[in-house]
């Protein structure tokens, strides 16, 4: 059942996350991929705080901070109630949110409920409806039309669908299905991963469908053909666990590509957070780890947590000198290591401040 699957995916991202956590922080060894990006440090780089603002803009929108809680669940009873309590972090922290997909609302209106409190709780939020690309014109304005949404989401899961003992198989129709919804709908359009990253050359292909922005959502965070495979009884596809490029790979490849971009996927903490704005993002998303806060901890602990890390990133971006996201866009940055060699063997080109600070 939908709703079974919903909770199964909800207890196996937070145990993969807590997992990671534990990882992360007890074994000095634990290297991410935002981990090849850094700031060299500039003494007299500094600003006041006073002038640091976290207001950022893109595709004709305007958020009062680069931070927003990505999709996560929705379809059951424990699904709806971690929706309403993610929605009041949000209202409560001026955060943009998504909904999980909103297929089980699609398949049987009952499941509503699940979905409505996002709105519900966040009333004058920014408010994203999430779909998956087998969706129609009309099922995509019904999603938009029960949240009052100011956006829609479309996420790209063939990695996911792949290893889902129940998943799709058909892929090829897809293009033109997000050129349909795109042109069909009232509102714009993001397209995102689930955390496999999108290419350069799929966001490419994106600017040319109508899409308003896409979201890269790399490797490095909820690993999604991990909790289905652990799903399978034979658990047969544990090859594909780690497949994808990372959020920051994905980032420099698509940068210049005609969209704006967004970033998740493997972010851990506010340092994170700044990497991905200096790689061209406008905002950043993150799921698991406020997830866990959530279900671990309960609500006060995740608006504790959204608080935290706004306060973090203003503090790193007083450090910088950048006064606004934007300006962290052009903050002096060196990638190595991994993600470096990546870059080179791919011909994709590095940020040119980082040629020019040498």
């Amino acid at each position: 059942m939908t709703a079974t699957r919903k909770d199964d995916h909800v207890r196996l991202a937070v145990a993969q996350h807590q997992t990671s956590q534990d990882r992360r922080y007890g074994a000095a060894s634990y290297t991410g991929a935002f981990d090849d990006v850094h700031f060299p440090h500039h003494a007299l780089a500094g600003t006041d705080r006073a002038q640091v603002g976290l207001r950022t803009s893109f595709a004709g929108w305007t958020w009062p901070v680069p931070l927003y809680i990505n999709a996560m669940t929705g379809g059951s009873r424990r699904t709806g109630e971690i929706n309403r309590d993610l929605a009041i972090a949000a209202r409560e922290t001026g955060l943009a949110i998504a909904t999980g997909s909103m297929s089980p609302f699609l398949k049987d209106p009952a499941c509503a409920d699940t979905f409505t409190p996002v709105r519900e709780q966040h009333p004058g939020g920014f408010v994203m409806a999430n779909i998956n690309a087998n969706a129609t014109p009309e099922q995509a304005r019904r999603a938009i039309g029960l949240l009052d949404a100011n956006a829609l989401q479309i996420h790209l899961n063939t990695v996911q669908e792949t290893v889902m003992p129940e998943g799709d198989r058909s892929f090829g129709h897809w293009p033109a299905a997000i050129e349909a919804i795109a042109q069909a709908v009232d509102v714009p359009v993001i397209v995102k991963e689930v955390g496999f990253g999108l290419s350069g050359r799929t966001v490419t292909r994106l600017a040319c469908l109508g899409v308003a922005a896409a979201d890269v959502a790399g490797r490095g965070g909820t690993d999604f053909a991990r909790i289905e495979n652990s799903r399978r009884p034979s658990r047969d596809h544990a090859y594909l666990e780690g497949w994808g490029l990372s959020t920051p790979a994905a980032l420099l490849d698509a940068r210049g590509r005609g969209l704006p971009l967004l970033a998740s996927g493997g972010v851990r903490h506010p340092l994170d957070m700044a990497r991905a704005l200096a790689l061209g993002a406008h905002a950043v998303g993150v799921s698991g780890p406020f997830l866990t806060t959530l279900v671990n901890d309960g609500p006060a602990a995740l608006i504790e947590q959204l608080t935290a890390w706004l306060d973090q990133l203003t503090a790193l971006m007083t450090l910088i000198g950048a006064h606004s996201p934007a300006d962290l866009a052009r903050a002096d940055i060196h990638v190595t290591g991994a993600l470096r060699e990546y870059c080179v063997q791919r011909e994709i080109p590095l940020p040119a401040r980082e040629e020019h600070s040498r």
